[in-house]
């Protein structure tokens, strides 16, 4: 038994020196094989403005702006996805890269996903931006429209970057670029982010790369779509500001503009010994990656009507209190989407451990919303369909009747065929479905989507969209190693009901071009771990699989060791209607319209020529506001649906509903 155990001992050791010997060996390779890259890219990388002269030529071969039906598009990060200001059931997708693994692909296309019919529409313009990702794009507010600035291009090495400073309107309804021109506007940059308020766009933040140095910004520009004109303004002397940020969240408000988060790195000095000179310790300056978690509110002034007409809109930074509830532990790339006040987000990563040998990461799926009065954020989780009450309602009344009457309506049906001589089986043949005639008018039949009733798989930097209360997620990287997945598909999430995910598309995602030597390390560790470690990299290598149920991804909502005032204060009381569980927005606006109307008239005689609005016009003022309210409450409101399905309780009906305000006594109770 001790020659064996020994034998093995010395079998074992063996084995360890052979993998070191092997990983040193392709250590080498790996560094062998990046300086020649290094010195591909150098020649390879020499003018980037000839690579774009070369997209400019190809592009103004079109001779106008064409749309044609196509397939999704192919796999991409870092592109923007919008849906149409104008109502129409569309979304607009544009530019984004692609790597992988050793050249990247940058992205001109302009997509037009249609909703109602389930199909992809590819422009193309002889007067488009140049292909980019990293730009941003927003909604023109009262403007209309959708407007694009900056992002990045690289050579296909990523040797050298090339950052935009140009403008770009896009409208709708002829899918239209027109470049605006001007002097004085916002530097070039990437991982800004823009936003409407009234007639202005607000851009904030971002970076700029040389291929030397990354520069962070945190300047603020305001564009006048009225007067065409863009406007640095100055802020109050001795003011605070956020941090410079790219990647953050930035929301439109009634009275300006919020911002949560992002990601900078930061340069620290660090300690470290000088093996050298006798082991003295030295300092020594790093770029330190921070994610950030404040939050702080845009507030804009603009100049009263009767200012002179260059009199420029104001602004300030007020920064709000830590948000209740923020994702914990806080995560990157984390896209954000607006949705009637609130922030709809999903994924992110979050770097556990960063060393020289690379850094160690954890990536989330988990649904967000987040509450910008409130700045509050509740956790979306998805929910199964459940069975309506009304309709086991009458189940139960159906059953109610009995065999006896159902055998007496049968036996009177027979008598009636008899007596008019015809025959149970002409009845059952008139009974069935006649086929019906298509109409070449009618749009195309929805298509059933596959649902699932898990998020999508971890992942950062999806493309997120609002469209009719249906979130859109597409795309996103996943990392894994030293390898990086960019998904092939989207999905929809009903915001409203939460019943499962819906797959719009989804295709298998492309083999990684790296070099295969890169896996070699993770496969030798996962042979010392056993078995599994196997079934981890066997799940990660597969991400277009659901990871895991939203039930198993739930977090603990506390943010860190500080004390939170807010989440002990009390929510604020008012006396506007407040839906009910299982209430549709249609019925809880059925139920109390009176009531939101005399809100409505309230505030009318504030408003200065309000004597000419018609009745229809305050309907839809108090479906509106019915509406944020409803919103509003959505998420408290399904923890209350969740907790009582739990119970036993699938629908919540009042008494007058049930005809029944005038039941006293104990009985009604005990039912």
């Amino acid at each position: 038994m001790v020659k064996d155990a020994k034998k093995k001992k010395a079998e074992k050791k063996a084995r360890a020196s052979q993998k070191q010997e092997k990983k040193a060996t392709q250590k080498e390779k790996k560094n062998t094989r990046k300086t020649k890259d290094a010195d591909d890219s150098d020649a390879e990388d020499a003018d980037l403005d000839a690579i774009l002269a070369q997209y400019q030529k190809e592009q103004e071969l079109f001779l106008k702006v064409t749309e044609t039906v196509c397939e999704p598009p192919s796999p991409r990060s870092s592109a923007t996805l919008v849906a149409n200001p104008s109502g129409s059931s569309e979304l607009f997708l544009f530019g984004g890269e692609y790597y992988n693994g050793s050249l990247a692909s940058f992205f001109s296309d302009l997509y037009v996903y249609k909703v109602n019919n389930d199909t992809w529409r590819k422009v193309t313009s002889p007067n488009s931006p140049l292909p980019r990702s990293g730009h941003a794009m927003c909604q023109g507010g009262n403007a209309g429209g959708i407007y694009l600035f900056g992002g990045e291009f690289s050579s296909p090495k990523q040797g050298t970057f090339y950052h935009y400073n140009d403008f770009w309107r896009l409208e709708p309804a002829s899918r239209e670029w027109t470049k605006i021109e001007g002097k004085g506007g916002p530097p070039a940059r990437s991982g800004h982010r823009m936003t409407y308020f009234k007639n202005y766009i607000v851009l904030f933040g971002g970076f700029q790369d040389t291929s030397q140095q990354t520069k962070y910004l945190q300047d603020v520009w305001l564009y006048d779509t009225q007067k065409f004109t863009w406007h640095q303004p100055a802020l109050p002397p001795a003011s605070q500001k956020p941090d410079a940020r790219s990647s953050f969240s930035l929301l439109p408000h009634e009275t300006g503009a919020v911002i949560y988060g992002g990601y900078s790195r930061v340069k620290v000095n660090t300690t470290a010994a000088k093996a050298s000179k006798g082991g003295r310790l030295g300092s020594r300056i790093t770029m330190k990656p921070v994610v950030h978690q404040d939050t702080w509110f845009l507030r804009i002034t603009p100049p009263a009507a009767d200012a002179p007409a260059n009199t420029l809109p104001t602004v300030r930074w007020e920064r709000r209190k830590r948000p209740v509830n923020a994702p914990n532990p806080p995560r990157a790339g984390a896209t954000m989407a607006y949705h009637k006040g609130r922030g709809i987000s999903f994924g992110g990563v979050h770097d556990v451990e960063e060393s020289d040998e690379g850094i160690d990461s954890e990536f989330f799926n988990l649904l967000y919303a987040y509450n910008v009065d409130r700045n509050r954020f509740f956790q979306l989780g998805l929910r199964r369909p459940r069975t309506s009450g009304k309709k086991v309602a009458a189940a139960v009344e159906r059953s109610r009747r009995g065999r006896g009457k159902a055998d007496e309506e049968e036996l009177l049906r027979n008598l009636a065929l008899i007596e008019n001589k015809g025959n149970l089986d002409d009845e059952m043949t008139d009974s069935l479905p006649k086929a019906q005639t298509p109409d070449e008018d009618d749009e195309p039949a929805k298509i059933e989507k596959p649902v699932t009733w898990e998020m999508p798989h971890v992942r950062f930097n999806a493309s997120l969209a609002v469209q009719e209360d249906i979130l859109y997620i597409f795309g996103g990287t996943f990392e894994k190693g030293d390898r990086e997945y960019t998904f092939d598909e989207m999905w929809s999430i009903d915001l409203g009901k939460l019943d499962g995910c819906k797959e719009v598309f989804k295709r298998e995602i492309e083999d990684w071009q790296g070099s295969e030597d890169e896996d070699s390390d993770d496969e030798d560790e996962d042979d010392e771990s056993g078995e599994d470690s196997d079934e981890e990299m066997d799940d990660a290598a597969e991400p277009s699989t659901p990871a895991t149920s939203v039930a198993a991804t739930e977090e603990p909502s506390v943010v860190d060791n500080e004390p939170t005032e807010q989440e002990d204060a009390a929510e604020p009381t008012d006396s506007l209607p407040h839906p009910r569980p299982f209430e549709t927005l249609r019925e809880f606006f059925a139920r109390s319209s009176t009531e939101w109307q005399d809100v409505v008239l309230e505030a009318m005689k504030y408003m200065r020529d309000a004597d000419g609005t018609s009745v229809k016009e305050i309907r839809k003022w108090a479906f509106d506001r019915a509406e944020q309210k409803w919103w509003d409450c959505r998420e408290e409101i399904q923890a209350i649906e969740d907790e009582q399905e739990a119970a036993g309780i699938s629908e919540v009906v009042s008494l007058a509903d049930r005809g029944g305000e005038g039941a006293t006594g104990g009985a009604g109770r005990r039912r």
